[in-house]
């Protein structure tokens, strides 16, 4: 196998590497090579059969092509050299086919194996020219020995030596053809591999480039709607609050009109910091990451609190909101996420729920997972409304109360349920309230 190694190295050096030449003439000079591996050959093989002027013909011919194959390779002539090539090759197989016993000779079938080599190294618009000259030569110099017999003699000394020279010539072009065929195949299929390995390359470059841009996009997109937040939902409430402030300092108010007036000062402060708080926390999550930190929790310790302070703020609104479940169910969860997950789900049941209303709030494992559910008996909504329901399309709305939202609640949900190796899912219909359902790993 190193051997193989070896030879291989050895080959590419002598003939080029993909970076110093192109196939067409590494062929060439791969052509050369055995071409006078094959020249090497016959010098002491036609001397030993009788037919020493071949011999020398042949040995002349080596020099030649070594210096061909030096100029090409080492001198980087490569294109001037090769149509140098293809003229003394041609005009050495004639002068071959005269002092070779003529047809009777195997230089007919040396010219059909070199006009083969000769198409695979010439450019594609002289290889018509090049069978043309071949044909040429061959049909011309058939012609001389038709007519003129006696101009191409019989150089055979013996028919012992035709013989051994016919079945050389044939074997040296079999050998030729097969290293010749092998060599483009190989460079075929290495050509056709590095061709797949660049489209593959330029097609997960074109992936990475359209993940890019849909990246781009979101964040464009996201960007739009957080600025949208700012000068739409956020100033509207701020301006209210102006507003109320200037009443109460521009004109004297008596008891029940201050009290009225602070009331609903206080409730648009409320609800401004709720919507501001939701935007901060989605702005931090998209702009550095979450770090979420899942562990063993049960309900209690990471729910108890908010559902009693949910409890209070929907009994505000004259909203009953119950409880079904067992508090020590444990799941696998991150405790921050986890609250704030539900308490956005409680609060949008709140806001979407008439006075005097029912929420109630339900813990049940099925399997590997336990699922929370708040269900009301709200004003609930369309199938429209719920394929936007948790992406940055969904508009935000007024409450059955008036109650302001920033569009982003829902969002959050489904994002930090999602960290948390979770699904969030809806089941609601116009007038008949509205089911969030959350389901997360269940705990041992």
């Amino acid at each position: 196998m190193r051997l193989f190694g070896d030879i291989n190295r050895l080959w590419i050096r002598l003939t080029g590497s993909t970076a110093e030449f192109p196939l067409e003439f590494r062929i060439f000079h791969a052509l050369c090579l055995i071409a006078s591996l094959a020249l090497a050959y016959n010098v002491p093989f036609n001397y030993l059969i009788g037919l020493p002027y071949i011999a020398l013909l042949s040995l002349v011919t080596l020099i030649i092509f070594l210096f061909l194959y030096y100029r090409s390779r080492y001198q980087r002539k490569v294109k001037s050299t090769i149509t140098i090539f293809t003229i003394i090759g041609n005009l050495l197989f004639a002068i071959n086919f005269v002092y070779n016993s003529g047809t009777y000779g195997p230089t007919d079938l040396l010219m059909g194996l070199s006009i083969l080599l000769v198409l695979c190294v010439v450019p594609k618009k002289q290889q018509k020219m090049w069978i043309a000259v071949n044909l040429s030569i061959i049909i011309g110099m058939h012609l001389v020995e038709y007519f003129r017999p006696a101009w191409i003699p019989n150089s055979y000394i013996s028919r012992e030596s035709r013989y051994w020279d016919l079945s050389s010539a044939y074997v040296v072009v079999i050998i030729v053809l097969y290293y010749t065929i092998t060599y483009l195949k190989r460079n075929y299929d290495h050509e056709k591999r590095s061709a797949s390995e660049k489209a593959n390359a330029i097609e997960l470059q074109n992936r990475h480039i359209t993940k890019q841009n849909h990246d781009l996009e979101r964040i464009n997109s996201e960007k739009n709607k957080l600025m949208s937040i700012i000068a739409h939902d956020l100033r509207s409430p701020l301006s209210n609050i102006q507003n109320y402030l200037e009443l109460v300092t521009e004109y004297e108010l008596d008891t029940a009109e201050r009290r009225m007036v602070e009331g609903d000062l206080l409730k648009v402060t409320r609800r401004t910091i709720d919507m501001l708080g939701k935007l901060l926390v989605w702005s931090k999550a998209q702009m550095d990451g979450v770090n979420v930190k899942l562990s063993y929790v049960n309900l209690r310790d990471a729910l108890f609190n908010t559902i009693e302070l949910e409890k209070a703020i929907a009994l505000k609104k004259d909203i009953a909101l119950t409880t079904e479940l067992d508090w020590d169910i444990k799941i696998v969860a991150d405790s921050d996420m986890l609250q704030l997950v539900i308490r956005n789900l409680i609060s949008n049941a709140i806001k979407f729920t008439n006075t005097g209303g029912q929420i109630s709030f339900k813990a049940k494992q099925i399997g590997s997972e336990c699922w929370l559910i708040i269900r009301d008996n709200g004003i609930g909504m369309s199938t429209d409304k719920q394929s936007e329901l948790f992406s940055l399309q969904a508009q935000s709305t007024f409450g059955t109360d008036n109650e302001k939202g920033v569009g982003l609640g829902l969002l959050l949900c489904k994002e930090f349920t999602e960290l948390q190796g979770g699904r969030i899912w809806v089941e609601s219909a116009p007038g008949a309230g509205t089911a969030f359902f959350v389901s997360m790993p269940a705990g041992n």
